[in-house]
């Protein structure tokens, strides 16, 4: 069988779980369990990092999860006018600064990253989203000051960045953690095989497959009739009544995959009821969280993660074996 270049993550778990002298970094441990067929360590990624405490995509933020003892952050890039990445998930910057209010004299401005320069978006300043009113000091930061606060620290998944792979790649190189970032999409298998075919070393690619979707399915059933192996699926559905997600759990373990579900919001895990908030709104958050073990799951995206983390560790599915 062959098998795609793919997500590989790292980080050490906390407190009572301990690294092996073997790794040279927690991204290295948590990689060797990544590759690791048989691992039952649950990689917890953390969406947009602490976004609760402080601005989405910030500096800050990402720490708060490394001190967490998440295993991945998830960051969203777009480019400048100047050809600089920076994190944000919006094509514009209004959501998530203060630009608004700098720029309320001149209407025609254009919010959008890609028409501001870098020094333009280092002006504004970040802003958190759950208290519209509070504004931090703190800037946006680019990608290169993100991937360099998380070195050897935690994974990186690299959200919307499939469409700036060689800026990506190439500052990845530079910096030497093309092995502990992870992007992925929805391409064909064939248009990224072209693409990693034309760089001698790549970062992890995850397929999303959207297995109640028509694309999606198509999607994961290239995967099976090719017999390209991927080292994980990220499977999104929208309801349970069909069963669909057992079932493409069952193939994907089969094929020899990992499997990453997304519990940040019901829509993209089968209904309100089996996120994070239905979680933590229960006494035991395994209501929500074992289905998704008893299915293979052992990734998860979450919008919890102290909750989810401890739930795991006392399951003792987030802690690094010794080795």
């Amino acid at each position: 069988m062959k098998r795609l270049s793919l997500f590989v993550i790292a980080l050490l778990s906390f407190a009572s779980c301990c690294e092996s002298s073997r790794y040279a970094s927690r991204a290295d441990a948590i990689a060797a369990q990544m590759r690791d067929p048989s691992s039952k360590y649950v990689v917890v990624a953390c969406h947009r990092g602490d976004w609760r405490n402080w601005p989405e995509n910030s500096i800050p933020a990402i720490e708060s999860v490394i001190a967490m003892g998440a295993d991945i952050v998830e960051i969203d890039v777009h480019m400048t006018a100047d050809s600089v990445l920076v994190l944000c998930h919006d094509a514009d910057v209004k959501r998530t600064t203060n630009f608004s209010r700098v720029y309320r004299d001149q209407k025609d401005k254009s919010a959008k990253v890609c028409d501001l320069t870098l020094a333009e978006i280092k002006s504004l300043s970040l802003q958190r989203q759950h208290r519209a009113a509070a504004i931090d000091t703190l800037r946006m930061p680019t990608l290169r000051e993100a991937l360099l606060c998380t070195k050897d620290r935690i994974c990186v998944n690299v959200d919307k960045g499939y469409d700036y792979y060689d800026a990506v790649l190439a500052l990845t190189e530079e910096l030497g953690v093309t092995d502990q970032v992870l992007i992925k999409g929805k391409k064909s298998i064939e248009t990224v095989a072209a693409n990693e075919a034309g760089h001698p070393h790549n970062m992890m690619y995850m397929p999303i497959v959207d297995i109640q979707k028509e694309n999606g399915q198509k999607l994961l059933d290239s995967y099976m009739t090719q017999q390209v192996v991927p080292l994980a699926y990220e499977v999104c559905w929208q309801n349970n009544d069909d069963g669909a997600f057992p079932e493409a759990c069952r193939r994907i373990r089969e094929q020899g995959s990992k499997i990453w579900v997304n519990t940040i919001w019901g829509s993209l895990c089968g209904g309100n009821g089996n996120d994070d908030d239905a979680a933590y709104q229960c006494k035991d958050p395994g209501e929500v969280y074992q289905q998704y073990l008893d299915n293979g799951v052992s990734m998860i995206q979450t919008d919890r993660p102290e909750l989810l983390i401890g739930w795991l560790s006392k399951k003792g599915r987030h802690c690094l074996p010794r080795r």
